[in-house]
């Protein structure tokens, strides 16, 4: 299907070349040219400029379902645009169903069964209606018009979008677009499909429903996927894993036993999932659970997990597991920092568009507060957090900021936006100055600082976000993601603002970049005071950095409380499209026998927790019941806010896969798990096959297949930092907190 070898790439170094990375073509005024390999800019000769990609040699067999994983900047979106042809080598070759890329001749037939899904649908999204685009492809390649009918259905069916057909795209939210670009590639039925970052915007019902989509495309009509991602538990549902760092592919093999080199997927700044990494923690500490673990299904099945299950006690004494952290006091403060009353947002109002996307919300958010706010793709959320810079004005009810209306006098919003910064769901595209300096100061500027002063705001803004004086003078699309995501904060926090607002700052980075700008938040809330509130469809990021979360359901706010409260509705959040984080959901399942916390949010303290049980610390779960100790939930309005009590593992029609029977005390067998759950299946194809390894759908026999993987394990060697592929050539800048109000 797919075969390079010895791939190279060079991006051109030209002052004029900005948006390589995200388009196919270097536009002039008298044609459209592919990027190909011969393009000279007359600078530097291109053999001698640092190589995005080098010395790439690789055989994707069709059929076949490969996740590829690596840092920002590793090299790998930059690689999956040579698999259509948007980009071709500098050196070496590559081949597409046997068609040699280089040839111009073949560039059709390339790009007609190689579809590809960018990472930002605006790229991608062309036409003024939902289902008007996803028919945009299909049209072009002649397909009948009642075929057409037929998939633009499929499709937005396949990625729940059917209810927005006939909506315009640009009403639609960040992850419903993205679903849109997905169905559009669908709907041409190519015969491989690379997506890259598909499910970064998404919220995890959005997800699931990706990934049970492609998964379904590979297993029933053996369509290739190439996955590029972010996200372990998505990599690990693959048949097959490349690891690239530096423009370089180091690994190359089974998802089991990637993870098993946790430490070396540390240095490469990816991680393994949550579930491994306790598998890993606990045989340091003696329990010999194995050690290529990649789900909770798995971890569940482990016979040393099921051999500690003797060590509980009777049930009866009411033990509960303590645990070394205790959650901090977030009491109040007497007067809230922001105030919502009624605040209700209609678009289109009066006209066919017309949308109701906050609905009668009453909020109190108090200074010092790490607020969370998550809910599913469309709830809301943006939309709220646009109201308090004033950004969007309601259509209903009001808004105070420190007490005052900040829509009762014009003269307010200036002060507001200084008080108030909102930092976009794509930051990058705040980005917009020749230099990173020029770009943070801009904000201090407008606000009539002086020279001395706008200085001293930049660098302790860019010194907060961890940005050093060598970067200074760089073009902001130089950098990689995750810089460019510190720099947009910089620009934001050199304002000064007394609450910083943060819309999906992490969607996109790495696993090593999320953890750093997450942390980077946090101390900046420590540090300077500020209230945040971080918008994010991650709930690992949320339970870990929040002291209260809000979670959003068709534009209301259906439950307020701290992380523990909130996490243990985990039927009513994924009723609503939400999930809870993936250990939280393992020690759900343990629960069931063990009279443990669910709420557990940290390798460190589910460790903690299981060793109690080896330690005969931790009761059994009398039978019958579940959920013993479970902290109170928020009480949902006019719900009864209870939990499913049987120990049914979930809904077997929401779940592909069955539990032999294990002997778990009150256990069931060949009880049903929830395929829901992204990352919580297991690479194998379930469709009647027995559960394990060998019987999943098999890596490619060299024999069988004509395509052979390079050695298991580590391969390569080091190479030139290769100049950074993500969002180079940025779109023109969304208005900062501080400037003018028609911006």
């Amino acid at each position: 299907m797919i075969k390079s070898l010895n791939l190279s790439f060079t991006y051109p170094l030209h002052e004029d070349v900005h948006d390589l990375k995200d388009t196919d073509t270097i536009k002039t005024k008298s044609s459209q040219t592919p990027l190909a390999s011969n393009f000279s800019t007359g600078a530097t000769p291109i053999e001698d400029q640092p190589r995005t990609l080098d010395d790439i040699t690789i055989n994707i067999c069709g059929g076949e379902f490969v996740a590829i994983c690596g840092h920002n900047g590793s090299g790998k979106s930059t690689l999956a645009r040579h698999f259509n042809a948007l980009l071709m080598p500098t050196s070496g070759t590559l081949w597409i169903n046997g068609l040699d890329s280089k040839d111009l001749n073949n560039l059709w037939d390339i790009r007609q069964s190689t579809g590809m899904v960018f990472q930002n649908p605006d790229n991608q999204i062309i036409a003024t209606v939902v289902e008007e685009d996803v028919a945009f492809g299909p049209e072009n390649l002649g397909v009948d018009p009642a075929e057409i009918r037929a998939r633009v259905d499929e499709m937005l069916d396949a990625v729940s979008m059917r209810d927005y057909a006939k909506s315009a795209p640009y009403h639609l939210s960040g992850g419903q677009k993205q679903r849109v670009a997905i169905a559009g590639v669908l709907a041409m039925k190519p015969s491989c499909i690379v997506l890259d970052e598909p499910t970064a915007m998404l919220d995890p019902s959005g997800r699931r429903e990706v990934m049970k989509t492609i998964k379904r495309l590979n297993r029933e009509q053996e369509i290739t996927i190439i996955l590029i991602t972010h996200y372990m538990e998505e990599a690990a549902q693959a048949d097959r894993i490349i690891v690239m760092e530096k423009g370089r592919v180091v690994m190359d093999d089974h998802p089991k036993a990637v993870f098993s080199h946790e430490r070396e997927m540390e240095r490469l700044k990816l991680g393994v999932p949550a579930v491994t990494s306790l598998a890993h923690a606990l045989r340091h500490d003696g329990i010999l659970i194995a050690d290529d673990i990649i789900n909770v299904e798995e971890f569940l099945k482990d016979p040393a997990y099921i051999k500690l299950l003797n060590h509980l006690k009777p049930s009866g004494t009411n033990v509960m597991p303590t645990l070394s952290e205790k959650n901090e006091d977030h009491s109040p403060a007497t007067n809230p920092i922001i105030e919502l009353k009624n605040l209700t947002h209609i678009y289109g109002e009066d006209s066919v568009f017309e949308k109701k996307a906050v609905d009668d919300v009453n909020l109190n958010i108090y200074p010092g507060e790490i607020i969370a706010i998550i809910g599913h793709t469309g709830s809301g959320k943006s939309t709220l957090i646009q109201h308090l810079n004033a950004l969007l004005k309601p259509t209903h009810g009001t808004v105070f900021i420190d007490g005052e209306n900040i829509f009762e006098n014009k003269k307010h919003l200036k002060e507001t936006r200084r008080k108030v910064g909102l930092v976009f769901q794509y930051p990058e595209h705040q980005l917009f100055e020749e230099t990173v300096y020029k770009d943070v100061a801009f904000g201090p500027e407008r606000m009539g600082l002086s020279k001395e002063a706008v200085d001293q705001a930049v660098r302790d803004a860019l010194a907060l976000v961890g940005i050093s004086e060598e970067n200074f003078e760089k073009s902001p699309f130089e950098l990689s993601g995750g810089q460019k995501r510190r720099v947009a904060i910089a620009g934001v926090l050199a304002m000064k603002p007394q609450i910083l607002i943060l819309d999906e700052p992490a969607a996109g980075l790495d696993p090593s970049g999320r953890e750093k700008i997450l942390s980077q938040i946090k101390q900046m809330h420590d540090r300077m005071g500020l209230t945040v509130i971080l918008v994010s469809h991650s709930m690992d990021d949320a339970a870990q950095l929040a002291s209260r979360i809000l979670v959003m359901n068709e534009g209301r706010i259906a439950l307020d409380g701290i992380p523990e409260e909130i996490f243990i509705q985990t039927e009513y959040l994924k009723s609503i499209g939400l999930d809870v984080p993936q250990l939280s959901y393992l020690m759900s399942f343990i629960n069931k026998e063990a009279n443990v916390p669910k709420t557990v949010f940290t390798v460190e303290k589910a460790a903690e927790v299981i060793m109690q049980i080896r330690e005969g610390k931790i009761e059994r779960q009398p039978s019958g019941e579940a959920d013993v100790g479970d902290l109170s939930p928020t009480q949902r309005s006019g719900e009864t806010g209870s939990w499913e009590s049987s120990k049914n593992l979930p809904d077997e029609n929401a779940y592909e896969c069955s539990f032999p029977p294990h002997g778990l005390t009150g256990g069931e067998a060949d009880e049903p798990r929830n395929e829901a759950d992204v990352g919580d299946l297991s690479p194998t194809q379930h469709s009647g096959e027995t559960e394990s390894w060998e019987s999943s759908k098999n890596l490619p026999d060299e024999n069988a297949h004509e395509c052979s993987f390079p050695p298991h394990g580590l391969t390569g060697g080091e190479a030139d930092e290769p100049r950074n592929e993500a969002d180079v050539g940025d779109l023109s800048p969304t208005q900062r907190s501080g400037e003018d109000e028609s911006a």
